[in-house]
């Protein structure tokens, strides 16, 4: 069974305040289309290291879990997330500051 699809900026919207009430700082780098940009979300471990996390098809499924695609040095991660910009400008990128990669991605609601 296909997940529901929420407006993009509803769902922005929804994120940041669950990531304020878990003490997760958390930023809109780059606003993608309000109703259907797609979401990328970089989470910066503050030690020059982060990941880029994206939702991907499972077609086994037929769900869109958030997938790390990116893990490495923050430049590198930086540059991927260029790429996907550049490919895609209704992409909406967040960053979120966690020391121990914590992006509250794998909590019930946040599909």
């Amino acid at each position: 069974m296909s997940q529901p699809r929420l407006a993009a900026s509803l769902w922005v919207a929804a994120y940041l305040a669950r990531l304020g009430q878990a003490g997760i700082p958390a930023y809109v780098i780059a606003r993608g289309d309000d109703t259907a940009g797609a979401v990328a979300v970089k989470c910066a471990r503050l030690d020059g290291s982060a990941q880029l996390w994206m939702r991907e098809w499972d077609f086994d499924t037929d769900t869109r879990p958030w997938v790390a695609v990116e893990d490495g040095p923050e430049p590198q991660v930086d540059a991927a997330i260029a790429r996907q910009r550049a490919r895609d400008p209704d992409l909406w990128v967040l960053e979120i500051e966690s020391r121990d990669g914590r992006t509250l991605l794998d909590q019930d609601g946040l599909f």
